[in-house]
């Protein structure tokens, strides 16, 4: 990579820490949210599944437009919303205004994750995505070692709105960056692209090599989303783990997850895409199962638990994202990213949605039912294996022929 590239894939990085970071707080914030705010873990689970409903919408009401402008320009303007959207979470004092709040960060944070992986498809050739991708979804695991850690202690020491407001000031400083450093992204305007917004929606969305790979997100969405909102509350009522504790416990998690996935990105460019995807998938399957039907453990075993399925984790995510790279055209991009973006969130939020039905709260805080989410997750596991293994099969096509 050239120095501008290894630049672009910092500040990429940095940018999604920010948005993962908004994501994931609110689930370990939820043991603090739901008796503040007087909510059930249904009403909870609604707050956050908001979120990917409303990224899920404006992913599909920008993918029209998505390959009309500068890349960098339209990364400036929903990153700027998304600041906003944050701000109102932070200042949020009631159940229906957070709702509102995270509605507003979900309709602009949820374009950016496509927009950078148009980016990325832009900038770096196929045998480099890999690396490319490991490298940004540390931010995933950054989030966990420092953003999640951080955010808990705050929250701990004054209340759950003050990781909101640090999430805001470093999102100015990340804009400040973008704005200064990235240079216009506008190769795919030579390609002339549809000028008709709803008729590029339309096009893109009746491709059939496109279909089959939205299908693929949607599955790999709703078993990615299934745990993740209970997750605090079962490490605390299920499993035992003090909730002064739960710092720790992402902490040690999150650095494990930063040196896989790096590791995965590179192995996954030299072994094959799909080879390093199975290998996730396996150990996903197995170490969910032993998760979900943990009982009270000690706290050295929930951390290698949770180690370990992250690899998995992160051995599906990588390689998964660099093949649905290589499926669109150069002219599409946008679109397809944009749509992807947005079946993965609204995938996810019916996956939190069925999650806060399936989950139950016993009196005393216990998570009933819990171990159901594990089966259904490894039921999609098995489906988007195969999905995969078709998409790879057509990458290899689509490479051998250009």
């Amino acid at each position: 990579m050239s120095y501008y590239q290894k630049i672009v894939v910092a500040i990429l990085a940095f940018l999604q820490f920010s948005v993962i970071l908004d994501f994931m707080v609110m689930s370990p914030l939820g043991v603090m949210i739901m008796p503040t705010l007087k909510i059930s873990p249904h009403e909870f689970g609604l707050a956050v599944s908001v979120y990917a409903f409303s990224a899920g919408i404006s992913g599909i009401l920008a993918a029209g437009f998505a390959d009309r402008f500068d890349r960098k320009r339209f990364l400036i303007f929903f990153y700027c919303g998304f600041i906003l959207g944050t701000l109102f979470c932070a200042l949020a004092r009631d159940y229906y205004f957070l709702l509102f709040a995270r509605m507003v960060t979900g309709l602009f944070g949820g374009v950016l994750g496509s927009t950078v992986l148009a980016i990325v498809t832009d900038l770096y050739s196929f045998d480099l995505r890999g690396r490319v991708m490991g490298i940004i979804q540390t931010a995933f695991a950054t989030s966990q070692v420092l953003g999640i850690p951080i955010g808990l202690y705050l929250a701990n020491h004054w209340d759950w709105h003050t990781p909101f407001f640090m999430i805001v000031s470093i999102g100015v400083a990340v804009g400040a960056i973008i704005v200064l450093k990235i240079k216009p992204i506008d190769s795919h305007l030579k390609k002339k692209p549809d000028r008709n917004a709803f008729h590029h929606l339309i096009t893109t969305i009746k491709n059939p090599n496109y279909l089959y790979a939205f299908f693929a997100t949607a599955f790999l969405s709703v078993g990615g989303f299934m745990l993740m909102p209970f997750g605090s509350a079962f490490s605390v009522h299920n499993l035992g783990i003090d909730q002064t504790r739960l710092p720790q416990l992402y902490l040690i998690t999150g650095l494990c997850a930063i040196v896989t996935g790096p590791l995965v990105g590179r192995i996954s460019d030299r072994i094959g895409k799909f080879r390093t995807f199975l290998f996730g998938a396996v150990v996903t399957v197995i170490m969910v199962l032993i998760y979900t039907n943990l009982g009270r453990s000690p706290f050295w075993l929930v951390v290698v638990v949770n180690a370990t399925m992250f690899v998995g984790i992160f051995s599906r995510m990588i390689p998964s994202q660099a093949l649905m790279s290589a499926i669109p055209t150069m002219e599409s991009r946008g679109a397809f990213m944009s749509i992807n973006s947005s079946l993965q969130q609204i995938s996810g939020g019916v996956a939190s949605v069925v999650a806060g039905l399936v989950v139950s709260e016993g009196s005393d805080g216990h998570l009933l039912h819990f171990e159901v989410l594990g089966y259904i997750l490894v039921g999609t596991a098995i489906i988007t294996t195969l999905q995969m293994y078709g998409i790879s099969r057509r990458v290899a096509r689509n490479l051998g022929n250009s």
